[in-house]
């Protein structure tokens, strides 16, 4: 996502990298101190795992999750072979969330 937010998108800001994670909870737990002084916090990635890290933000840190904003989790023609498999797992993986935490943003 980093290499494709410089190169893709030009984005030329810092990029901080978290790379410990084996997990989403795991990866939500470990950027917590990165989004302490942060106005916003958007969340990219394929569409049921972005869905996924903004409830397990919702669940551990409800104050920053108060600072989610939508993003452009989903592009018409993207992942366009593997999408129907993709879209199958994470709703699978994503069957536990209660209503409240499937919002994008609050």
């Amino acid at each position: 996502m980093a290499d494709y937010a410089k190169s893709v998108l030009e984005f030329d800001g810092t990029v901080l990298l978290e790379d410990q994670s084996t997990t989403t909870w795991e990866n939500v737990t470990n950027v917590i101190p990165l989004l302490e002084g942060v106005d916003c916090i958007k969340i990219a990635s394929q569409p049921a795992h972005a869905l996924k890290a903004r409830a397990y933000l919702r669940r551990q840190r409800p104050d920053l999750a108060a600072r989610l904003v939508r993003a452009d989790d989903y592009r018409p023609g993207e992942w366009l072979v593997v999408k129907p498999l993709s879209a199958l797992y994470g709703l699978w993986t994503l069957r536990d969330l209660k209503a409240e935490e499937r919002k994008v943003s609050l």
